[in-house]
This record gives C-alpha cells, sequence and structure tokens, in this order.
C-alpha cells in the first residue's frame, strides 16, 4: 500500500481505476478497504478511486493519544489532495468520512466537483447517544465490523497491540466535542451533494437526513430501504445504483463548475450497471 505525507503525518491509501478523481472516506474504526469493497468495482470502471485511512486507523500510523478530532481529520483530507496534486476533485464520505467530507465542502466548495454524505445529519443527537453505547471498549460484540478479532485484525498490524481501545475512546470525545454545522455553514456548500440514509439507520433518523438536504443549495437525498447504518455495506446494488444516478444526473452542473479550471469530467457511462 502507498503512503503519502501530508499534515505531518505518512497516510496509507489505496488507488483504483482511472478517470476524474474520486476520493473515498471511510467511517470510524473502520478502513478504506472494508467500507468501499462493494463500491470500487463500479467505481473504477469511471474515476480515479483514492482511498486513504484517517489517522489512527488501519494504515495510517498515530497516536490518538496525541490528538484526535474532526478538524485533524478535515487539514489531512485538504493536505492529502494537495500532496497528490488533487486540485478540485469528487468525494464520498460515509458517517465519519461523511462529516470530514460536509466540513470540508463548508471550507473549501470551490475545490469539490460533487460530494456524497452517507450516514450523517448535522444534528447531535441520537448519533451520540448511540455511539457511547457502541463504542465502550469493554464491551465489544462476539462478531461483526467493532468485534475485539475484528479491531485487532484492521488495526493492530500498523497502530500497535490494542490502540484500537484508545481510538474508540478518541472517537467517542470527538464525536461529544463536535459542534454542529450551522445553516449558514451549509449554504456555503453551492455544489452538487446527495445525502444517502438507511432507513433504519439508528445514528441517523430520516428526519434529520431531509433537514440536511433542503439546507443545501444543491441537495437531494436517498433513502435506502430497510437498511441501517452501513448503507453501502448492506445494500451495495442499490447504493451503487443511487450513486450513479446521482452522478449522471449532476455532469452538467459538474461541467459548469469545471470550465475554465481545465478539469472537465468526461460523462458518466449510460448504460452502467448496479451489480458491481
Amino acid at each position: 500500500m502507498p503512503t503519502v505525507t501530508a499534515n505531518g503525518i505518512e497516510i496509507g491509501y489505496e488507488i483504483h481505476g482511472a478517470g476524474p478523481p474520486l476520493v473515498m472516506l471511510h467511517g470510524a474504526a473502520s478502513s478504506s478497504r472494508e467500507d468501499w469493497a462493494a463500491q470500487v468495482p463500479l467505481f473504477g470502471k469511471s474515476f480515479r478511486l483514492y482511498l486513504p485511512d484517517a489517522r489512527g486507523h488501519a494504515s495510517t500510523r498515530w497516536d490518538v493519544r496525541d490528538g484526535f478530532s474532526s478538524a485533524m481529520l478535515v487539514a489531512d483530507l485538504e493536505a492529502f489532495a494537495d500532496a497528490l496534486g488533487l486540485e478540485t476533485f469528487h468525494l464520498l464520505g460515509f458517517s465519519m468520512g461523511a462529516v470530514t467530507g460536509l466540513t470540508f465542502a463548508t471550507q473549501h466548495p470551490e475545490r469539490l466537483r460533487t460530494l456524497i454524505a452517507a450516514g450523517i445529519a448535522s444534528e447531535q443527537e441520537p448519533r451520540t447517544s448511540v455511539l457511547r453505547r457502541l463504542l465502550d471498549p469493554d464491551r465489544r460484540p462476539p462478531i461483526g465490523p467493532l468485534s475485539e478479532a475484528t479491531l485487532t485484525r484492521r488495526h493492530d498490524p500498523v497502530q500497535g497491540p490494542g490502540a484500537w481501545r484508545h481510538l474508540l475512546a478518541a472517537i467517542q470525545a470527538d464525536v461529544e466535542a463536535q459542534v454542529p454545522l450551522e445553516p449558514r455553514d451549509l449554504h456555503r456548500v453551492d455544489l452538487p451533494v446527495m445525502v444517502a440514509v438507511g432507513d433504519r439507520d439508528p445514528f441517523v433518523p430520516v428526519d434529520q437526513a431531509w433537514r440536511l438536504q433542503r439546507q443545501l443549495p444543491d441537495g437531494r437525498l436517498f433513502v435506502a430501504p430497510d437498511c441501517p447504518h452501513e448503507l453501502m455495506v448492506r445494500r451495495p446494488a442499490l447504493f451503487n445504483e443511487a450513486c450513479s444516478g446521482f452522478y449522471r444526473s449532476t455532469a452538467a452542473a459538474v461541467h459548469r463548475r469545471a470550465v475554465g479550471r481545465g478539469t472537465v469530467d468526461p460523462p458518466w457511462p449510460a448504460e452502467e450497471g448496479a451489480s458491481a
């Protein structure tokens, strides 16, 4: 896995495909390789995919006891794009990655061509309370993405034995300290945005996702039926189809934003399927 020096750390990332740049940000305590496994085969046909691991996660070494915050993740994203020469790019984020992406969009909307923000809202509850229960290091489920065995396999090789315990505590502390984005912040995101949510997401009720997209100048909402938080993992074909439709329907707006920058995208293939 390649690394790039950005914001004072070595960020591990994967590259797939060819085309306009699409940066894909994973969720808390996960990794890009795992979160986006079902999207890479399809999206890589039309995009050059960049899948970085967040600091303190998987391949990006960082001791979270030295600091961990959403502001650091936003700065990491900016530095990552700069280091790779990505003047403008598409951005897709899930959960923690979507918070990073949306915050970046409020600060640097001119650098984004589109944004897909999955599994977030701009309100703190019930997200904070649910995370408090799920991220207790001493109450791990026996199986699944947040089990002790999975967290050990995912993070220990680079972060060190048991580092995931500090990571869970750091994520929880950051979420509780986050200041929600205000409507005036969201109004600055003058680019095509799709907010995506599962209708059974315990972190993000559908009405909160609806309110978020209503505050975005060019927002739209996708709700995955019968689906929990990890909609791109649990309903990958449906999620891929929704993303493909979003990219096709926003091609003209992306073209207008790109004119004069030398970053005009080719059209999204009209007949791409969602089975990947």
